[in-house]
Formats: C-alpha cells, structure tokens, sequence
C-alpha cells in the first residue's frame, strides 16, 4: 500500500477515508500484480501471455526494453516470471522510479523533458535489437512516461530541440495525443518504430496504460503499434499550438521534408514490421477507478463512477466537479448521501503565470474556490504516479475550508490560481496529496465526498 504523505489522515476522519479509497486505487494497478495476471509460465517451457503461447524452447534469446514510470517495476516482474532466460534488457525510467532487477538494466533519465540519459538509453535499446532473428522474443514494457523517457531524435535533429518542442507544447497546452503526433515522426523508435527494429523476432507490449481509453497508438506514442497520423498530421499540430514559431527550424524543415516523401513515414496498419506484435494492456485507469469504487462501497458510501474519459483545462473540470458536489449537498442526485463520485483521465493546464504545480493540484485549488463554505464535502485530485507536473507532490485534497482557511493565513486562492502557484498554496493550507513514486501510472483520478 502506498504511504500518503501529506495530508495528515490522522487530524480527520474523512480524509482519512479518502485516502484509503485513493489508496485502494493505486494498489490495484501495481505493475508486478499486474503483469502477473497476464504473463502466466508452465512447466512445459510454454509462456502464455494474455492467452497467446510462447515455446521457450524454441526461442533462442529474450530480449527486454522499454521506458515509462512503471518501467522498473515491470523488469522485476518480468525477472520473477523467466529469470535466466532474459538475454539482456534495458528500460528507461524517471529519476528516481527504480526498484532491483538482476538481468535488466535499469536506467533512470529524465521526464517530462527528455535528456541525454534517456537518449543514450534508447540508443542501448536500439543496439539490443540490431541483430535480432525469427528465433528471438522481444518484450517492450510501456508504461507512462515512455514519450520522453524513450527518446532517439531522428538524424538532424538535437536533443536540445527535442526539449524546447516539449517545453512549446506542453506550455500550450497541448492534449498528449497532439503532442506524441509530433514526437513520433521526430523519433527513430516512436510510432511502431521499435517493432520496426525489433523485426523479424516476435514482439511482445505490456502496457500500462496513462492515456484515456488506452488506444495502442498514443500510450508512449506507441513503439509497437501502427501509427495513424502523418508528416501532414504532426505539421497541423504545430500550427495550431506554435503559431508564434518557437519549435526550432529543424524540426519544422524535417517534417516539411517528411511531407514531401524524403523519409519513410511510420508504420502503418498491415505493415510487415507489426505482423507478429502482440500489444497487451496490462492495467489502465478502468481498473484503478473500478478499485476505488469498490473499496468506497465497502466503507459504506453510495458510490458512482461517472467516467474514465475525463479531458479538459483543469480549471474549468473543476466547475463541474464542484457542481456535482453542490448538487448532492442540496438534492442527493444523482446519489444520496454519504456519496462518493469518482472521474478518471487527464486534464490540462494552460500556463499563464509563474507559479508550481501540476493539472491536479490546480483542479483542486479551482474546486476549493468553487465549493468555499460547503460542509462535509471534500474534493481531492490525484496522479497515480505519484508527481503531479513538475512537483514533488501527487495532487490536491481540498474541502469547504481550504480558501477560509488560507485567508486566515494571509493567502489569496484566487491569486494562486491565476499565477498556477496551486503547489504553495495547498502546501501552506495541508492540502498537498503526497505519496513519493508510485511506481505505476495510469492518468489521474478525481474524487467528490460528500459526507
């Protein structure tokens, strides 16, 4: 079970019961258990993954790479499960996301913005798969993060660009889907890529999915899966969300050039190179959510899981989850009380101040706002990764007090949330959700309680 942090559960039973079913959430997409639910060995030398078999005995080497926050966890899974017949592997992962493996190399690199760690880590993937044959087993492990944390530019462009694109885009913000549009045909390994380097051997994805509804092509801007868009696709992306030019000229002259047919677009579906690709999900934000759910109804709440769809600036999804709340506090639709309402996926931020935080400590401080003065009610906004943004902090939990209680202290909420500075004021207030990483990630859960 993952230790919380901050709040202090002990000062308030209903935080405390908030963190327990966040807590059930987060326990139910550990990548070990999960991995072990699909990955299934036997004692005549037959692997069977997700139903499909595998004669080890017929397999000459397995290979493992891969990159994602979960990366770690997944290795040692995979180590418990075929010990020695792991050849060699390496998996990149963020800075501090590591757990002890044996056969795989575990290499930490930086996340969200890629640096030369990651790059010289993938480019150690791409020397694993240069030789492979018909005879070899190649498992990726994929977990959120994989976009920056496997990260090979394409022939002229830098590292450098590569970084001030995340930075333009992220900055815009841009949705993921957008944003890997444009990683994959920047990268040698992004967009089916790596089952491109990986062929003839046979190809096996276990994903953990950080993407809503977990399509193959977005989730770590899918190395093993057949990629939809195009050069033309990744140019619109650019134009809508670097209309002042920042993205640097390199990356704008070799997608030009990839629209004129100077490069081999990725693979597409039907592609020789995806012929003998299994991609299996191994959990996903479905399974934390359904967890919470659960877990909500055995201590006694009337609990409705509305979606595990949910997009949009956080800000403005805060409305809607504070209106939810209202609406059971004064009518007890669309469920009595005590409820608990739970909504997964990912938002965005758009960046318009100088402050700290992530996507969920601003959609908590906007619901703060939104709610000020509700009894028995209290919101909380978690990555299930553990670092929500560039913080040190998984989310925001927040109730009726939070803005009084900031007040009292000499804050302004409203002021924070217009510099996106929900990091210091939620610290200030104990708001801050914080649990260390995860070592999983599967997008964000929201929380409503009215008690």
């Amino acid at each position: 079970m993952v230790n919380f942090i901050k709040p202090d559960a002990s000062r308030n039973s209903q935080r405390a019961q908030v963190l327990d079913v966040l807590g059930a959430a987060l326990k139910a997409v550990d990548p070990v258990q999960a991995i072990r639910h699909v990955v299934v060995g036997s004692d005549n030398n037959t692997l069977w993954i997700d139903g499909r078999a595998y004669n080890l005995d017929r397999i000459r080497r397995v290979i493992v790479v891969g990159g994602g926050k979960a990366g770690a966890s997944m290795a040692s899974a995979v180590e418990e499960l075929l010990d020695n017949r792991i050849t060699a592997g390496v998996v990149n992962v963020k800075y501090g996301y590591t757990a002890p493996t044996n056969r795989i190399e575990v290499r930490e690199a930086g996340h969200p913005v890629p640096d030369q760690a990651g790059v010289d880590g993938t480019r150690a993937m791409v020397e694993l798969l240069r030789d492979t044959t018909p005879d070899d087993l190649v498992l990726c492990l994929i977990s959120g993060g994989g976009s920056a944390l496997m990260t090979l530019p394409v022939d002229g462009v830098s590292l450098a660009d590569m970084r001030v694109l995340t930075d333009v885009l992220l900055r815009s913000g841009a949705p993921i889907q957008a944003i890997n549009t444009v990683r994959k045909h920047l990268s040698q390994v992004k967009g089916g890529q790596l089952a491109r380097l990986a062929h003839p051997a046979a190809v096996v994805s276990l994903i953990l999915s950080d993407v809503v509804g977990s399509p193959l092509d977005v989730i770590a801007s899918g190395p093993t899966a057949p990629d939809p868009t195009m050069f033309a696709h990744a140019q619109g992306v650019l134009a809508r969300y670097d209309p002042a030019g920042e993205v640097p000229a390199s990356i704008r002259e070799h997608i030009r050039r990839g629209i004129s047919g100077a490069f081999q677009d990725t693979p597409k579906a039907g592609d020789e190179a995806l012929a003998d690709v299994q991609n299996v999900i191994v959990a996903d934000n479905a399974r934390a959510a359904a967890a919470a759910a659960e877990r909500a109804e055995e201590l006694g709440f009337n609990t409705l899981l509305l979606t595990t769809y949910l997009e949009g600036e956080a800000r403005e999804v805060a409305q809607v989850v504070a209106a939810l709340a209202k609406e059971i506090a004064a009518t007890g639709q669309p469920v009595p009380r005590p409820a608990c309402l739970l909504l997964g996926g990912e938002t965005t931020v758009t960046i318009r101040g100088n402050g700290k935080g992530g996507r969920n400590q601003e959609l908590a401080l906007a619901a703060a706002l939104a709610i000020q003065g509700l009894e028995d009610v209290v919101i909380a906004s978690l990555a299930t990764d553990g670092t929500d943004g560039p913080t040190d902090a998984a989310g925001g939990l927040v109730d009726g007090e939070t803005v009084r209680r900031g007040e009292r202290m000499g804050y302004s909420a409203l002021a924070a949330l217009d510099h996106n500075d929900a990091y210091h004021y939620l610290y200030s207030v104990d708001g801050l959700v914080e649990t260390g990483p995860t070592n999983t990630n599967v997008n964000d859960l929201v929380a409503v309680f009215v008690f």
